[in-house]
């Protein structure tokens, strides 16, 4: 697609990887919304990228049907969902509570295939779309101590082929993109470094599968750092 055709909705967009794909994209000349749960950071953000900022929390259908819909009534349609927003939670399975296994599913696994529902609603009406589930490699591998984070990849990597045998028929493009480590907000109080990923070259990367002609899409991308130190 032509990225100045896009209209987008970037779900956790006020910081991180998704801030940093919706910079992209208004730069490239999409018309973008993006939503989140901090309504003070939310709208800060959207102040300074020229989005649209929609105060929601992905872990209540409630939001995102607002949020949906909000989108559509804004700009009169829509064609790209960034599945973005999420969080982690880190323990060994010996001390993983259930309210808090709960607490990530609900945000990283439930707001996800609610977003994507409302939004293939719309697509399919439409006979096309995009929906870019971020998920991570934490969703192709396991480690210790990752039972709450890994398990809501290994789940969105399930849904995302689920999604796409279903909507594919529809002109409904259903992609994947799996980061390694990346500094962002996610990472508080680790050492920046040059060498490790940011979350512009994982926005570089979504937008460039979404550039690529309708007529194909890259079904999943992985991205790692180099040579990190």
């Amino acid at each position: 697609m032509k990225i100045t055709d896009a209209i987008a909705l970037v779900t956790g967009g006020s910081s991180g990887i998704g801030l940093a794909t919706a910079k992209l994209l208004v730069e490239r000349g999409a018309r973008v919304a993006i939503c989140g749960r901090d309504r003070d950071k939310l709208e800060a953000a959207a102040k300074e990228l020229g989005a649209l900022g929609i105060h929601a929390d992905v872990a209540k259908e409630e939001d995102v049907i607002r949020l949906v819909n909000a989108v559509i009534a804004e700009f009169g349609d829509y064609n790209v969902l960034v599945n973005n927003a999420g969080f982690g939670h880190f323990a060994t399975l010996l001390d993983t509570k259930l309210e808090e296994m709960e607490r990530v599913f609900a945000t990283n696994v439930f707001g996800a295939m609610v977003a994507a529902r409302e939004s293939a609603k719309h697509f399919v009406l439409k006979n096309c779309g995009n929906i870019v589930n971020i998920a991570s490699t934490a969703g192709q591998r396991g480690f210790a101590g990752g039972t709450a984070y890994c398990g809501t990849k290994f789940a969105v990597s399930a849904m995302t082929e689920c999604w796409r045998a279903e909507l594919r028929k529809m002109n409904v493009r259903v992609m994947q993109v799996n980061p390694s480590e990346v500094q962002t907000d996610f990472f508080k109080g680790r050492t920046f470094s040059e060498r490790k990923l940011q979350g512009a070259d994982i926005a570089e990367t979504i937008v460039s599968m979404l550039e690529l002609p309708d007529r194909g899409f890259v079904t999943e991308a992985t991205v790692w750092a180099t040579n990190p130190d």
